[in-house]
């Protein structure tokens, strides 16, 4: 079945706001002309308040409101992964991808946000834009971050304060699952350990006969 205009227009917009990730569409300003659902969700305001706003100011930026000109005019805007990426993204016309902290404002307190920052370029109508996507990797992020371990038995402790095995905190947390093996230095260990203990409990008797057998051969010929 072929689709007319309007139904390609429509599948477009359900496509986009199946997206599970915060997607914006942006001007070279950074000014949002369109979002997706799942950015709707996390802006939680009024579509007429969104559009035509700076990124900074709608996410509630700490940084957009320490000067009175908004997101992208403060000192630390100059080193903006998302302003940045947008920037590279208009001007090299190509996709770019970073890793950042976001610091928000919600309910008065400051959050941050561990985000995978996409930026890809396209045209509509003629006129330059970006897709800006935000991805939510602060989980993730956790990998990266301290993680007690035990130096005698090798546990880890877990938010809960409790001391797990390794594969268990793992398989919990990020559904991984450990195969198990020797690497070189420690096989070398161990083998030395049960020739070791071969040879510790072998009789006088064996140990004379294997020497023999080594010197002149098992025969004796």
């Amino acid at each position: 079945m072929t689709m007319n205009g309007r139904e390609k227009i429509d599948m477009l917009r359900v496509v986009f706001d199946a997206l599970p990730s915060l997607v914006l569409v942006v001007d070279q300003d950074v000014r949002i002309q369109e979002y997706n659902a799942a950015a709707s969700d996390l802006l939680m305001t009024e579509r007429k308040t969104v559009l035509k706003q700076r990124a900074g100011e709608i996410l509630h930026c700490i940084h957009s409101s320490e000067v009175k000109e908004g997101c992208g005019r403060a000192p630390f805007c100059e080193d903006c992964i998302i302003r940045n990426s947008v920037t590279e993204a208009f001007k090299g016309r190509r996709v770019v991808r970073r890793r950042t902290i976001i610091e928000l404002i919600r309910d008065e307190k400051k959050i941050e946000i561990y985000a995978l920052i996409t930026t890809s370029p396209f045209s509509f109508q003629d006129r330059p834009l970006v897709l800006l996507v935000i991805e939510d990797i602060s989980e993730l992020a956790e990998l990266y971050r301290m993680i007690k371990i035990c130096s005698v038995c090798g546990k880890v402790q877990d938010y809960k304060e409790s001391w797990v095995q390794i594969e268990t905190y793992f398989k919990d947390n990020w559904d991984v699952d450990f195969s198990h093996g020797l690497c070189p230095e420690c096989g070398k260990i161990e083998e030395d350990k049960v020739k070791a203990f071969i040879e510790a409990n072998q009789s006088p008797r064996q140990t004379r006969t294997s020497g023999a057998d080594e010197l002149f051969g098992k025969h004796g010929s």
